[in-house]
């Protein structure tokens, strides 16, 4: 396989160090006997070795290590995807390569504005518990049924108007958020793949290292440089006054305000319909979950 790539001397920014993190531990994550290799003697590290990774791929092992070790290399759509494939990366981690790889152009940040059609939208789906939210789960507004679905989750003053900070930061959030195990971690992948497109911006550094100063867990999580697509998501919820509702959660993309997302819970069957259906309602107060 041909390739190009050119050494450039200067230090590497924050993009190619998390490519060289990303990298690593999907490295790490791959047995020999996974890509056709036989295991061979004991290993040092877990996972597979720099120069089989090189070799599966077909490219230069000088090479493969500089761009592991974030240097500053161009790197081909090529080369990207014979290493996305040796690696076994499914469609958000191949992305999320290219984003951190400089292969595909970031977008620059723009400031986030919401049509009042958009407000619209929101508010017309009463009373399905919906919200909209940034790349970072940013809560910017939601609906009565949203509010009324977490009001008073909190045992403790909210800290941060999000989803993911207030799952992680509540200490009564497991004995609500009954696959709290399964649907954090998620929601963690999906914000580390939204970082890939965002590194050089002080905000999102800013937000994820007060995470980390709070929530050891969340450290441990975006250790992994798990990544995820957008998919239609379970949540179990126990709420106090209609017992455990069942919950689809679904994003949607929304092109007229780009940056923002629209997220709705529906009810799974008819029982989870009548229980949400029989939800107080709240006006909107000091007291209201941000989830």
């Amino acid at each position: 396989m041909t390739q190009e790539s050119t050494a450039l001397v200067d230090r590497p920014g924050p993009r190619r160090d998390e490519l060289r993190s990303f990298l690593r531990s999907r490295r790490a994550q791959l047995r020999p006997e996974e890509v056709g290799m036989a295991p061979g003697q004991r290993r040092r590290t877990p996972g597979l070795r720099r120069e089989e990774v090189a070799l599966l791929a077909g490219v230069g092992v000088t090479w493969y290590t500089w761009l592991e070790q974030g240097r500053r290399i161009n790197a081909s759509q090529q080369v990207l995807d014979a290493i996305a494939r040796t690696l076994k990366l499914d469609a958000a981690e191949r992305w999320h390569l290219y984003r951190l790889a400089e292969a595909t152009p970031v977008r620059p940040p723009t400031e986030l504005v919401v049509p009042d059609s958009v407000r619209e939208v929101l508010r017309s789906l009463e009373p399905t518990p919906s919200l909209l939210v940034n790349a970072r789960y940013d809560v910017i507004e939601s609906n009565s049924g949203h509010r009324d679905l977490f009001f008073n989750w909190h045992s403790m003053p909210c800290v941060h108007k999000n989803l993911l900070w207030c799952a992680m930061t509540e200490p009564n959030s497991r004995a609500r958020f009954l696959n709290y195990e399964e649907e954090v971690p998620y929601l963690v992948a999906r914000l580390r793949a939204g970082f890939g497109a965002h590194l050089d911006d002080p905000e999102w550094a800013e937000d994820i290292r007060r995470l980390s100063d709070l929530c050891p867990e969340f450290v441990e999580l975006w250790a992994r440089h798990d990544v995820a697509e957008p998919q239609v998501r379970l949540r179990i919820f126990d709420h106090p006054d209609v017992g455990v509702l069942r919950l689809h959660a679904t994003e949607f993309e929304i092109p007229a305000a780009p940056g923002v997302r629209l997220i709705t819970y529906t009810p799974v069957g008819e029982d989870n319909r009548q229980r949400l259906a029989k939800l107080p309602h709240h006006e909107e107060g000091p007291d209201w979950c941000a989830r």
